[in-house]
């Protein structure tokens, strides 16, 4: 009965930092030009760059959250940040961006005004930065919210944006968080509150903001499946896919959960795979796996996110394998509920299946997807090009990465064309109304000037004359 007047506070401390961040953000818009947005959304990129900060960062992140490891997060923090910055220097989000004599029509950018975001503890500063950049590009005011444990590492963020913000006398408004403690009842009312929702993390939080009212942007969930045929470079194919799965203790949504290797060359991938460290754990061995890394049904956090030797502890491996091992291949067969290895492991673990031929690879990987996982991505190892482009007709995936280390190439690489994010839409088959990398034109819309051009109105022939000629009139 006393709920509604213990929520009261929480709901009128949301709305007072929403009424602060929109003056903040009106006034910025009213001074705004393409510089000043460009100015400012370097100076939140700096305060996660800068070497010394993104150590901090990073070093709170895992003392606060206990994922990942400080290296991989210390790279992350810059190279994510470093290919955001990279990608947004020359987009035009301000004034005119487009105007085209030919059809009368003049593109105007305008800010969104309020973005509220939802983000997750596995990266909890670089997330945020990506978030707050890309707001602060497009000439918005932006409120974080972070899950419990990536409270410390955002209220350290924002108090290095804030310090940039003060050498160039901007209003610290722009950028602000749900106060400590968060909530849930908070965090909804920021997602009813503001103007877009940006939701990365999990699935419950997804569905709260595609149903809060406020227009959302919100992610799928990952479960990479990755094939290796009989044409790939095993050795190369092996190094990827360590790197990738070790990277951050395999906190990202990136990260490999299942490889699925062709027959033909199986027991030498499982011997390349060796000698980067992967041990293999025969199907005899798995159940054991299955009843140490999910103990009550929930995944086992003293195995989750951890670095190699307290995963091999916590899994009862740490006699078992070579000192030298980086992560587990557990072989399976299963798909489903049922088989908890098939979905995500958020740790350094690898389901290994094993198919006759890539027709069957194809439908493994299909099967999984659609257990867990469907948008997100898959990936590939192989030397035939065709057989990428079959992924991408057949598979309910946004994307196919061919011959990269998942983890690094999913969300924007140096080495390839993706945008740098932490988010990545998986359309309708995750639920998702974007197909693409979150990016800088998520947090722009536009207004559109249209003027009267010649008639441009065909006559029936012109449509429908082959038409016709097939089926007749």
């Amino acid at each position: 009965m006393n709920a509604p007047n213990d929520i009261a506070p929480e709901i009128a401390e949301i709305d007072r930092i929403v009424a602060e961040a929109r003056q903040a953000q009106i006034a910025f818009e009213a001074s705004g030009s393409q510089a000043l947005y460009d100015k400012v959304a370097l100076a939140a990129g700096w305060a996660i760059m800068e070497p010394a900060r993104n150590q901090m960062l990073a070093e709170l992140a895992v003392e606060t959250t206990g994922l990942g490891n400080v290296p991989d997060k210390i790279t992350k923090n810059h190279r994510k940040t470093l290919g955001l910055l990279r990608d947004i220097a020359e987009a035009k989000t301000h004034g005119v961006i487009s105007d085209d004599p030919e059809t009368g029509i003049t593109e105007i950018a305008r800010p969104i005004g309020v973005i509220g975001a939802v983000v997750p503890s596995t990266n909890p500063a670089a997330t945020p930065a990506n978030n707050i950049i890309n707001a602060l590009k497009g000439g918005n005011a932006i409120i974080v919210a972070p899950s419990p444990k990536g409270v410390a590492s955002c209220e350290l963020l924002l108090s290095y944006i804030h310090a940039e913000f003060d050498k160039l006398g901007l209003d610290r408004n722009l950028v602000q968080m749900i106060p400590a403690p968060g909530s849930k009842a908070k965090t909804q009312r920021l997602m009813e509150a503001c103007d877009r929702v940006i939701c990365t993390g999990s699935q419950n939080n997804v569905h709260r903001a595609q149903s809060c009212g406020t227009p959302a942007v919100a992610v799928g969930a990952g479960n990479v499946t990755v094939i290796v045929d009989e044409t790939a470079d095993l050795a190369g194919a092996a190094a990827k896919i360590t790197a990738s799965k070790c990277f951050d203790n395999a906190t990202s949504c990136s990260s490999e959960n299942a490889v699925v290797v062709v027959d033909a060359v199986y027991d030498d991938f499982v011997a390349a795979m060796a000698d980067e460290g992967g041990a293999l754990v025969p199907a005899s061995g798995a159940d054991g796996i299955v009843a140490r890394l999910w103990p009550d049904g929930h995944l086992n956090r003293s195995a989750i996110a951890q670095d190699a030797d307290k995963m091999l502890e916590a899994l009862g491996m740490a006699n078992k394998v070579p000192g030298d091992t980086r992560f587990l291949a557990v072989e399976t067969d299963g798909i489903g509920p049922d088989h908890p290895l098939s979905g995500e492991k958020l740790s350094r673990v690898l389901a290994l299946y094993r198919a006759p031929d890539f027709e069957t690879a194809k439908a493994l990987a299909t099967r999984i997807l659609e257990y867990q996982g469907a948008g997100h991505s898959v990936g590939i190892h192989t030397s035939d090009d065709n057989r990428a482009v079959e992924l991408g007709r057949d598979l309910p995936t946004c994307r196919v990465i061919v011959n990269q280390a998942h983890t690094f190439a999913t969300g924007g690489s140096f080495t390839n064309g993706m945008p740098f994010s932490l988010s990545m839409g998986c359309g309708s088959w995750g639920g998702n109304s974007i197909d693409t990398n979150l990016h800088w034109r998520h947090f722009v819309q536009t207004t559109k000037i249209v003027r009267e051009i010649a008639p441009r109105e065909p006559d029936l022939d012109e449509i429908f004359g082959q038409y016709w000629a097939e089926a007749g009139r």
